[in-house]
C-alpha cells in the first residue's frame, strides 16, 4: 500500500499522458491499483516500483481506449511503450524540477496560490471558482496561466543557479 501511495501521482501523470479526460484518467489508476493489490506478490522489491506500476497502468489504458473507440486512434502501443521509456529516462529530472516547483509555489503572492490550489489540487473548474470569487472566467484563465508562466519562470532560474 505505501508504494502505490508513494507512485501514485507518478502513475497518474503517465495516464494523463495518454488519457485526456482527468476523470477517466483517475478511473484508470483506480483500476490500476486494483490489479497491482492482486499481483503485488509478483512484485520484485529489488525493482523501482513506479515503473512496473506504470506497466499495469499501460495496460489499464489499452482496455480503456478498447472501450473508448473514439480516442483508440491517438495512441497506439508503441507511443504509450515510448511515453514509459521517455518516463523512466527523463525522472531524475522531473523529480529535480518539481522539488523546485514546490519552492516556487510557495513563493507566490496568495491570490496566485489561491487559484492554482483551487484549481489543480481542489479541482475547482475556472467557472466554479468565477462563481465562487466574482471574478470573470476570461480573468481567472489568464491569472492562472500568468502563474503558470511566473512558475515556469522561477524554475528555470532555479535550475540555472544549481
Amino acid at each position: 500500500m505505501r508504494l502505490l501511495l508513494s507512485s501514485e501521482r507518478d502513475v497518474l501523470r503517465y495516464v494523463m499522458a495518454m488519457v485526456p479526460n482527468i476523470e477517466d484518467a483517475r478511473d484508470i489508476v483506480q483500476e490500476t491499483a486494483i490489479d497491482l493489490w492482486k499481483k503485488i506478490d509478483k512484485y520484485d522489491p529489488s525493482l523501482p516500483f513506479t515503473p512496473w506500476a506504470c506497466r499495469f497502468a499501460a495496460i489499464q489504458v489499452q482496455r480503456h481506449r478498447r472501450q473508448k473507440q473514439r480516442w483508440g486512434r491517438f495512441l497506439d502501443e508503441n507511443v504509450a511503450a515510448e511515453i514509459l521509456r521517455q518516463r523512466d529516462e527523463m525522472k531524475p529530472e522531473l523529480d529535480h524540477r518539481r522539488e523546485h516547483l514546490g519552492l516556487c509555489v510557495e513563493s507566490l503572492p496568495e491570490k496566485q496560490r489561491a487559484i492554482l490550489k483551487a484549481y489543480y489540487y481542489d479541482n475547482q473548474s475556472i467557472e466554479a471558482q468565477s462563481a465562487k470569487t466574482g471574478k470573470t472566467a476570461d480573468a481567472l484563465y489568464k491569472a492562472l496561466q500568468r502563474t503558470r508562466q511566473a512558475l515556469m519562470g522561477c524554475i528555470d532560474r532555479r535550475l540555472a543557479k544549481a
